[in-house]
């Protein structure tokens, strides 16, 4: 609400109020005034009252100090106690619930002060007569003294009243404050949980992408390895030829059946993910794809957890894909498997002079071409890290190797 629109609600507020007071104190069979007829002074005063009461909500401060105002103005010039002053009443609401801190402060000690001041405005010598200690009138004597002058009755509880508006307007802004905090901590904790959630999603994301670049990697560089080894084929081989054929098509295969597990894991249906037994399955595809593998075991193996077989899994694939797309022709790959209290895998092969293997999908292409493009090494890491896992590279000029180890926990963290 903006504009008059949100000065409706105290603009009829004051208007109750100002139509009360007149109502009160103007003569309805006599409207006739004079000069010497009080009632200018009352109209002004109710006017004084109506606009506090319209100021409460929008400007407390202000009509704090225009009750203040109006006091001293009847005090000043002795007009007449009116009922409808106990409209202040809406002030004092007003203050507690929505003034500032001074304001709030400032309207709980005008309370006593103000019934003091009315008090002594009444009769002066009220306080004296009921604090006399000199004898000469009974206690009887001063209780009839003092219930005899009902105006300071009424006028101490006129006063007294405006202490329960006041503590209700601060029971209210307590409780307005409070449903304001839970409120902000409700959309705090929703704003949490939708950063958890978009973490959680984008730790998803990034781990189907090195799902994704691990499979397809490690079959295109196998199939490519088996092409070209085709190409050295005798032409009058054919079954030569069919084999190698036979063996793009399983490694495919093979990979379309990875695509498949690791999209499916999406969506929480994964199927069985690879364990310490398959790592054979991956040394013995690339001797399929016509390339000479060292493999060595160490040790007695264990069988690993799901978690730690799926990262041994991919980072051993991922190993054998840079050995491929870099390791020099001709040249064995040496495969390591140690089994000492936790697994440790190592790949050796030997590279070109001059080829940066930190690089692992960036591969160098007859005339100069470059092919890929990603993060493999870092993906590995990454997996290692997240099983309590690290890895090492290494790179020996003499003669050029290249080394990547990779340990992991035999059990999970």
């Amino acid at each position: 609400m903006t504009g008059w629109r949100a000065w409706a609600p105290d603009v009829a507020v004051g208007s109750v109020v100002l139509l009360v007071g007149l109502l009160e104190v103007v003569d309805l069979r006599n409207p006739e005034w004079y000069v010497d007829d009080p009632r200018p002074a009352l109209t002004l005063l109710v006017l004084g009252i109506a606009s506090a009461a319209a100021l409460a909500r929008q400007l407390p401060a202000v009509a704090l100090a225009l009750v203040w105002a109006i006091g001293a103005m009847q005090v000043i010039t002795g007009t007449q106690l009116l009922m409808v002053e106990l409209a202040i009443a809406v002030v004092a609401f007003g203050t507690a619930r929505w003034g500032s801190t001074a304001t709030v402060l400032v309207s709980a000690l005008s309370i006593p002060v103000a019934a003091t001041i009315t008090v002594l405005w009444i009769d002066p010598g009220v306080f004296y007569s009921a604090l006399s200690t000199a004898g000469f009138e009974s206690l009887v004597d001063r209780t009839a003294r003092w219930s005899d002058r009902w105006q300071v009755t009424a006028a101490v509880l006129g006063m007294s009243v405006l202490g329960v508006p006041w503590l209700a307007g601060l029971a209210v802004r307590f409780s307005t404050r409070a449903q304001q905090s839970h409120a902000s901590q409700v959309v705090a904790e929703a704003e949490r949980d939708q950063a958890e959630e978009i973490a959680r999603l984008r730790e998803e994301q990034a781990r189907l992408a090195r799902d994704v670049h691990d499979v397809v990697g490690h079959s295109l560089a196998v199939i490519l390895a088996q092409a070209e080894s085709a190409q050295y084929l005798p032409d009058a081989d054919a079954q030569a030829l069919k084999r190698t054929m036979d063996n793009i098509a399983t490694t495919a295969r093979s990979s379309l059946d990875d695509i498949r597990q690791v999209l499916a894991s999406t969506g929480g249906s994964a199927g069985p993910r690879p364990s310490s037994t398959d790592l054979d399955s991956l040394v013995e595809g690339v001797r399929a794809s016509g390339h000479e593998v060292q493999s060595t075991e160490f040790g007695t193996p264990q069988p690993l957890p799901p978690e730690l077989g799926a990262v041994a899994f991919r980072v051993l694939q991922e190993m054998l894909t840079n050995a491929l797309k870099h390791g020099r022709r001709g040249e064995p790959v040496r495969v390591e498997r140690h089994w000492e209290g936790e697994l440790r895998i190592e790949v050796q092969n030997v590279v070109e002079p001059g080829t940066d293997e930190t690089q692992p999908l960036t591969t160098a292409r007859p005339g100069g071409a470059q092919a890929g493009g990603g993060q493999g090494l870092e993906g590995m890491r990454r997996r290692l890290e997240s099983v309590g896992g690290r890895l090492d590279v290494r790179r020996r000029p003499d003669p050029p190797t290249f080394t990547a180890t990779a340990w992991l926990p035999v059990r999970s963290r």
